[in-house]
């Protein structure tokens, strides 16, 4: 599984999570199909958002202007939460490409607005490390 791949669906695990109070394990089960294997990176974007839970929210809120985490729309939420896991955690994704991956999933999944406040959050939660 490539790793854009394995963002989108760490994305709708996330989203399960969040949205729906599905436990993370049955989440998974919802994302991977039958014939495919869970794929390591997928398994570690949706365990270190979870288990990084307050540190990532802790670094998105202290980069919101005039919002609240709980304001955001679902998918911005947690798009923004794969993606400040990765920019935090993750050494071997340069901080560009990882914020660039988060751009096409909210082209992808979000509003028109989704891509430019994305960006906008994640540049600063970037520059602020």
């Amino acid at each position: 599984m490539k790793r854009r791949e394995a963002r989108e669906k760490a994305l709708q695990a996330l989203f399960q999570i969040d949205v729906g109070k599905v436990e993370k394990e049955t989440a998974l089960e919802h994302v991977i199909e039958e014939s495919e294997e869970a794929d390591a990176y997928l398994m570690e974007l949706v365990d270190g958002v979870t288990d990084h839970a307050e540190e990532v929210d802790r670094a998105i809120e202290s980069n919101l202007e005039n919002w609240k985490l709980d304001r955001l729309s679902n998918i911005d939420r947690n798009i923004l939460r794969l993606t400040t896991y990765e920019l935090l955690y993750i050494k071997d994704v340069p901080q560009n490409a990882a914020i660039n991956e988060a751009i096409e999933l909210a082209k992808l999944f979000g509003d028109d607005q989704s891509p430019k406040f994305v960006n906008a959050v994640l540049s600063k939660i970037k520059n602020s490390l």
